[in-house]
């Protein structure tokens, strides 16, 4: 037996200290949902969460690009629609110009319809989405993965005097006006060649579209499996942790209550002094 030096007293210390550490850990996992709350509870599982989440967040801006291209080409398909309605129209005002029992006078009139019309769909030509043009030659280009990775969109040329498949001739090539049987005649086969036009164009839309449509599903599948991933690695299983901290918590309990028992030990030489 010994004064000086406490053996029990130490240990039952260390012990404490530990089961305390350990209740600390408990306590900020279940405070802050995280398993991970210091880089040394898992180095490696830190470093891949960090990897995944930033995955994530591309992934994230990567569903903005593709929300902001569906507008747009929503946008071209709006116009579209209403080239068709006006070639429609054009089509009708041209074959009525046809009549025989028609004056000139009367197709003049017709005729006048007939060129605002041109002029409303070589202007549609010219439109633009947040200072991106609607109808130009070139490919926009959309991100569709992390990586950087993409796709070019299908272009809807309507500006193009070379573009054979495109809406170019609609305005170009249909005549200025129908105010003879013979010039309605000419213009109502170049409407029908631009009415075939426009629908490659919508077809093309329609599938610039579904690829858009199915990319966003596909990206935000994808983001829901390293979400999951992710989760298995960071987050804390309230569960498992509620029976750790049950445990530790007891252990610094009672830990307490030893080493103020150890310490009293040593009053216990007194008695053979005495």
């Amino acid at each position: 037996m010994v004064i000086n030096t406490n053996i029990t007293a130490n240990s039952a210390s260390r012990n404490l200290a530990e089961s305390t550490r350990l209740l600390s850990k408990s306590l900020a996992r279940l405070s802050s949902g995280a398993k991970i709350t210091s880089p040394e509870d898992d180095a490696a599982g830190l470093a891949q969460v960090m990897k995944l989440d930033a995955q994530i967040n591309r992934n994230t801006a990567v569903r903005s690009n593709l929300g902001n291209a569906v507008s747009f080409v929503q946008t071209q398909d709006g116009f579209l629609q209403k080239v068709q309605a006006s070639l429609d129209r054009m089509s009708e005002l041209s074959v009525l110009s046809q009549d025989v029992t028609k004056s000139n006078t009367d197709r003049s009139n017709y005729s006048v319809e007939f060129t605002q019309l041109q002029s409303y769909i070589s202007d549609i030509g010219t439109k633009s989405f947040n200072a991106v043009t609607l109808f130009g030659s070139s490919t926009n280009s959309v991100t569709i993965d992390s990586d950087a990775a993409t796709f070019g969109m299908n272009a809807i040329d309507m500006t193009s005097a070379t573009v054979t498949t495109g809406l170019a001739n609609i305005y170009m090539g249909v005549s200025s006006a129908i105010t003879t049987t013979t010039s309605a005649a000419n213009a109502l086969s170049n409407i029908q060649t631009a009415i075939q036009n426009l629908a490659d164009m919508r077809a093309n839309v329609g599938a610039n579209l579904q690829r858009l449509n199915m990319t966003d599903d596909q990206v935000a599948i994808y983001n829901e499996n390293l979400s999951a991933a992710a989760s298995r690695i960071k987050d804390v299983d309230v569960a498992e942790e509620s029976t750790r901290y049950a445990k530790a918590n007891i252990l610094v309990q009672s830990g307490t209550a030893m080493l103020a028992q150890a310490n009293i030990l040593p009053a216990s030489a007194l008695q053979l002094i005495g």
